[in-house]
C-alpha cells in the first residue's frame, strides 16, 4: 500500500489527497496559513481539506490572527471533536476555587444548575463575587462547557451544551485535601438530584499517599462506584526532578490526565509533552492514563478586573491606525502604565510595545486569553466525556475510561510514565461509545 504523509496534519494518508490547486482560494489561503514553517506542497489530505471547510467561515470571521499570519485554534479543531454531540443532557460537576457566572455558561440559555458554596460565606452571592478565587473555577467551567458566546461560538469547549454544577471549596489561598473530601462527599449526596455524571477535579493535594489509607482517595472511589466519572488533573512539577501524582489523581479508578503541548496546531509531527507530573504513584499505578492540551488553552478573561480593561485595551490599540494610537491611550489612561509612559513615543513604537504586551500576557481577543496547565487539560477530558455519555448515556465510568485509553495516541520519542496511553481521540472515542450502544441494542432486538 502507498502511504503518503499529509504535509499540514503529519498524519500517514492511503492515497486520500486532494490537488492544492483544487481548492478555492479563500481555503488554499486558510490552510498555508495554519501549515507549519510555511511549506509549499502540491496537496493536501481529505481530511484537513473537511476539517477547514467545516470551520473556514468561523475561523475567517471569528478567530484572532497571530502576527504570523496564523490564526488562534480552538480546542474542538485542534483535536477534531465529533459536532454532533455537544453533552446535551449531560451534568458536570466543578470543584475548584471559586467561580463566576460566565456569558459562555449562561447565555442564551443558564446552564448552571447549581453552586455550592463549601465555605458558607455568602453563598449564591458569592458566585458574582469578581475576586482571586473566581478566576480558576470559571475558566476550568468555560474551557469545558462554554459555548464561546463573546466569540460567535469559535472559542467554545468541546462540550457546548452540557449543564454544570460548580462546587466552591475555599474562601482564598491553598485548597486542602479534606476541603476536595468535603466537595465530593457533596456531589455524592446530590448528584441523583442534578443528574450529575461527571466530576471534573482540577485541585490536588499535598502529600503522596496510599489509596488504601487516603481518605480523599476512597471517596473518589466511592464516588466511581456510584457512577460518576472523576476526571483529575495530575499537576505541573514534570520539570522537577521530584514530579510525583498526589491525590485525588492518584486514586486507581480516576481518569488522570497530564499535559499535551500541540503547538496551537492540528499537526500531530509538532506534538510534545507539557511539563505535567507523572508516577508510577506509591502503589505503582500508572498515573496520568491520557493526556490532552495543557497549552495554548483559549479561555475566558474575568469581567470587570485590570486584566480585562487591558485585554480590552491591547485589542483596541492591536486593530487601530498609527495616527489612532496616542489618542487611545490618553483615553484609557492609568488602565497600563507601560503604554502610558510610552506616550510621547513614535506610533511604530507604540506599535511594538502594544504587540510584545499582547504576547506576554497571552490575549487572544478582549474576551479571551491563553492559559496553561493541566488545570486545564482535565476540563478537556471531561468535555469528551460527556460527548461520550450523550452519545451512549448507559456507559459505565470504567467503559467511559477504557474507551479513552483504547482510542488515545502515543507519541513517539517519549516516556510511557510521562504520557501514559497517550493523546485522546475525541472523534474516535464517540464512535467506540456509539459502537458499543449499537452492539447492545443489535442484541436485545
Amino acid at each position: 500500500m502507498d502511504f503518503k504523509v499529509c504535509p499540514v496534519c503529519a498524519r500517514d494518508t492511503k492515497n486520500e489527497f486532494v490537488p492544492f490547486v483544487a481548492l478555492d482560494e479563500e481555503l488554499r489561503r486558510l490552510i498555508k496559513a495554519n501549515t507549519p514553517n510555511g511549506r509549499n506542497f502540491n496537496a493536501v489530505c481529505s481530511r484537513c481539506v473537511r476539517l477547514f471547510e467545516r470551520a473556514k467561515e468561523q475561523i475567517l470571521r471569528d478567530a484572532a490572527v497571530t502576527k504570523d499570519g496564523s490564526h488562534v485554534l480552538s480546542i474542538p479543531l485542534r483535536l477534531d471533536a465529533d459536532e454532533r454531540f455537544t453533552g446535551r443532557g449531560v451534568t458536570i460537576a466543578f470543584l475548584d476555587s471559586g467561580f463566576y457566572p460566565h456569558a459562555d455558561l449562561t447565555k442564551p440559555v443558564n446552564r448552571i444548575l447549581a453552586y455550592q458554596d463549601m465555605t458558607k460565606q455568602g453563598e449564591i452571592a458569592s458566585l458574582f463575587q469578581v475576586d482571586a478565587a473566581s478566576w480558576h473555577g470559571m475558566m476550568t467551567s468555560v474551557v469545558a462547557a462554554g459555548n464561546g458566546s463573546l466569540s460567535n461560538g469559535f472559542y467554545r469547549g468541546i462540550a457546548p451544551e452540557a449543564n454544570v454544577v460548580l462546587v466552591k471549596l475555599a474562601k482564598t489561598g491553598r485548597i486542602t485535601e479534606s476541603d476536595i473530601k468535603l466537595g465530593l462527599e457533596w456531589v455524592l449526596e446530590n448528584h441523583k438530584k442534578f443528574k450529575i455524571r461527571i466530576v471534573n477535579v482540577s485541585v490536588g493535594g499535598d502529600f503522596e499517599s496510599s489509596y488504601l489509607h487516603d481518605p480523599l482517595s476512597q471517596t473518589v472511589e466511592e464516588c466511581v462506584r456510584q457512577g460518576l466519572v472523576v476526571v483529575c488533573a495530575v499537576g505541573n512539577s514534570g520539570h522537577l526532578p521530584d514530579h510525583p501524582v498526589y491525590p485525588p489523581a492518584s486514586a486507581p479508578s480516576c481518569i488522570a490526565v497530564g499535559g499535551l503541548d500541540d503547538k496551537n496546531s492540528i499537526n500531530r509531527a509538532r506534538r510534545g509533552m507539557y511539563r505535567s507530573s507523572y508516577g508510577p504513584t506509591v502503589d505503582g499505578l500508572q498515573k496520568p492514563e491520557i493526556i490532552a492540551p495543557s497549552i495554548w488553552v483559549p479561555a475566558p478573561i474575568l469581567p470587570n478586573t485590570p486584566t480585562a480593561q487591558q485585554a480590552e485595551l491591547l485589542e483596541k490599540l492591536d486593530s487601530a491606525d498609527d495616527e489612532e494610537l496616542h489618542e487611545i491611550i490618553l483615553k484609557h489612561k492609568g488602565i497600563d502604565p507601560e503604554l502610558d509612559a510610552a506616550i510621547d513615543r513614535p506610533a511604530h513604537t507604540i506599535r511594538q510595545l502594544v504587540t510584545l504586551k499582547i504576547r506576554r500576557e497571552n490575549v487572544i481577543t478582549k474576551n479571551y486569553k491563553y492559559v496553561d496547565g493541566t488545570s486545564f487539560a482535565a476540563p478537556i477530558v471531561s468535555s469528551v466525556a460527556a460527548q461520550m455519555l450523550e452519545a451512549n448515556p448507559n456507559l459505565t465510568p470504567q467503559q467511559v475510561k477504557r474507551i479513552l485509553i483504547l482510542t488515545a495516541e502515543r507519541l513517539p520519542g517519549y516516556e510511557i510514565d510521562r504520557q501514559g496511553w497517550g493523546v485522546i481521540d475525541p472523534r474516535k472515542a464517540v464512535e467506540m461509545a456509539l459502537s458499543m450502544k449499537n452492539q447492545l441494542e443489535s442484541r436485545l432486538e
